[in-house]
């Protein structure tokens, strides 16, 4: 049987992975493909640098494009990272009618569609299963498991580090800063942890998880970003007090073909499923107009999980070159993109607000709900031991966003009110 090549762009963590499955268990992974798979070569940063692997240095090369060029080679799995350079070793891949699986969220996030455009012209596969959720095939799922389907809403655990931070705060009282550096300590967020702290990793992932359950083209841009190193340990516990635990989440949802996406701290009804999600956990939920409510839980990241999503996408895409149908899998967007406005944005909301400890404040402030017309779910004024003005906690009804974008800026201009300290969506 004539083997199927693939070439390796990148030995890191998950490219280390993606070896060691392969390599450790071929015989499994063969009798599923009908073939041997080899990896042919691997492009490295530094061929010298020591690894925990051992991999004959004759396969190594520090020039991507001796991968890319290699007639030999059936499949570039691309986990190396990186998004411009990366995307010209993509397409140029494509071009000579190679298949890609690739665990780079921000190339797919930011060229996806132009990537996919040209996997069609050209009749390639181009599979990303381990770039939104790790070891949780939830875009195989978005595809195929819903396919007589159409989803509603799309509401996510997309980070791994964040989801740690949040469930640390709330579990122990810590403050932000001081799980943050426990975090970076564990290698669990970056010396730089902007991309996942501020939301704009989990955009990303939205924006994939979007484009492939909604049929169209979101872009990054379309995603709307909050992240979550305002969030105060006072509000977790103020959220607990409430009955809610706090997530950063991804949450993209449709209603009459127009769409809406965001990432931001969101309070969560404890009794909803996604709130009991801990740690470095990641899972997505996901509402169909005929199945209803599903769930998809699991390890977000990390080497083996990520790369046992890789390794499914490559035998994915041997199968359909056994099967001669490369190429005719792609979801490319079709649907017209048509994003929400202000007022076709519709969520319960959180307010923490510090007024005048005296009387007449909260007619005042009830009566600015009533004039844009936002209804109170409930409101609790307590007094506070470590804070000399009172504090209001409010939670709304279902209201739209230009409304509450009202009410909020007759607040800053409402001299009994001392300072809005927090506002978050409420889910679930």
């Amino acid at each position: 049987m004539k083997p199927i090549k693939v070439g390796l762009l990148g030995l890191g963590t998950v490219g280390t992975g993606v070896v060691r499955i392969v390599e450790g268990h071929q015989e499994d992974l063969s009798s599923q493909v009908g073939s041997p798979i080899v990896i042919e070569r691997i492009a490295v940063q530094n061929i010298e640098k020591v690894r925990n692997i051992s991999v004959d240095h004759n396969r190594l090369t520090e020039n991507p494009w001796d991968v890319i060029r290699d007639p030999e080679i059936d499949v570039i799995v691309e986990v190396m990272g990186g998004v411009d350079q990366t995307k010209a070793y993509i397409l140029e891949a494509l071009e000579r009618g190679k298949h890609i699986v690739t665990a780079n969220k921000d190339l797919m996030a930011l060229y996806g569609s132009e990537i996919l455009a040209k996997a069609q012209e050209k009749q390639c596969d181009v599979f990303y299963e381990a770039s939104v959720a790790g070891g949780i095939p939830i875009i195989r799922t978005l595809i195929e498991g819903f396919s007589s389907d159409r989803i509603l809403k799309i509401m996510g655990i997309v980070n791994g580090t964040t989801n740690f931070i949040l469930t640390k705060m709330s579990q122990e009282g810590a403050s932000y800063s001081d799980v943050l550096q426990e975090a970076q300590e564990l290698g669990y967020a970056e010396s730089d942890p902007t991309s996942d702290v501020e939301g704009l990793d989990a955009a990303r992932k939205m924006a994939i998880l979007s484009t492939i359950g909604f049929r169209s083209n979101i872009e990054l841009q379309d995603v709307s970003v909050r992240g979550i190193s305002q969030v105060t340990k006072e509000d977790i516990a103020y959220a607990k007090r409430l009955g809610y635990e706090m997530k950063l989440l991804g949450i993209a949802d449709r209603s009459d073909d127009h769409f809406s996406i965001s990432v931001q701290p969101t309070m969560v009804r404890k009794s909803h499923p996604i709130a009991s999600v801990n740690g470095v956990f990641n899972a997505v939920y996901v509402y169909g107009e005929a199945v209803g409510e599903t769930m998809f839980y699991g390890a977000g990241a990390g080497e083996m999980p990520t790369a046992t999503s890789v390794v499914a996408d490559l035998i994915a895409v041997i199968k359909n070159l056994k099967l001669g149908v490369n190429g005719l899998k792609a979801i490319v967007p079709y649907k017209p993109k048509k994003l929400k406005n202000d007022e076709q944005i519709v969520y319960k909301n959180f307010i923490l607000l510090h007024v005048d400890d005296k009387a007449g404040v909260l007619a005042r402030i009830t009566q600015v709900f009533a004039e844009f017309g936002v209804s109170l779910e409930s409101v609790v004024q307590q007094p506070n031991e470590h804070n000399p003005e009172a504090e209001i906690i409010i939670v709304t009804h279902d209201a739209d966003k230009a409304s509450m974008d009202k009410v909020l800026q007759h607040f800053e201009g409402l001299e009994v009110i001392r300072r809005i300290k927090s506002v978050y969506r409420v889910e679930g």
